[in-house]
């Protein structure tokens, strides 16, 4: 089985809503998005798909949120902003184009991170 991983970054602000804490409050983040595929076969040069190829998925995926207000792009109008369900989101977009994406993983800081995938 084969693995391969990128990995883009994106600028945006957000606030937590319902939560007693700073991050209740309109703050930014420099996030990291993780895109991880797995397969068992390689295409006839060699790959499991091109980086590229995925390079360019996710980042179309992150522009609507890039040096934006999270909040206010659906459907995190209506739920929270949370690394979680960013992740779930940007796994249920790119999952659309790669049948064989494992797992995007969601980084809000160096040392803070969230996966989602499904079983």
């Amino acid at each position: 089985m084969y693995e391969i991983r990128i990995t883009s970054k994106f600028n945006a602000a957000h606030n937590l809503r319902n939560y007693n804490g700073k991050c209740e409050k309109l703050h930014g983040h420099t996030w990291k998005v993780e895109v991880c595929i797995e397969g068992s076969k390689l295409n006839e040069t060699g790959f499991l798909y091109d980086f590229r190829v995925i390079k360019g998925a996710t980042k179309e995926v992150l522009e609507r949120f890039d040096h934006a207000y999270i909040n206010e792009i659906s459907p995190f109008d209506k739920i929270n902003p949370t690394a979680e369900n960013l992740a779930s989101v940007i796994y249920e977009e790119l999952k659309k184009q790669f049948p064989q994406l494992k797992e995007v993983t969601v980084w809000e800081s160096e040392d803070a991170s969230a996966t989602y995938r499904v079983s």
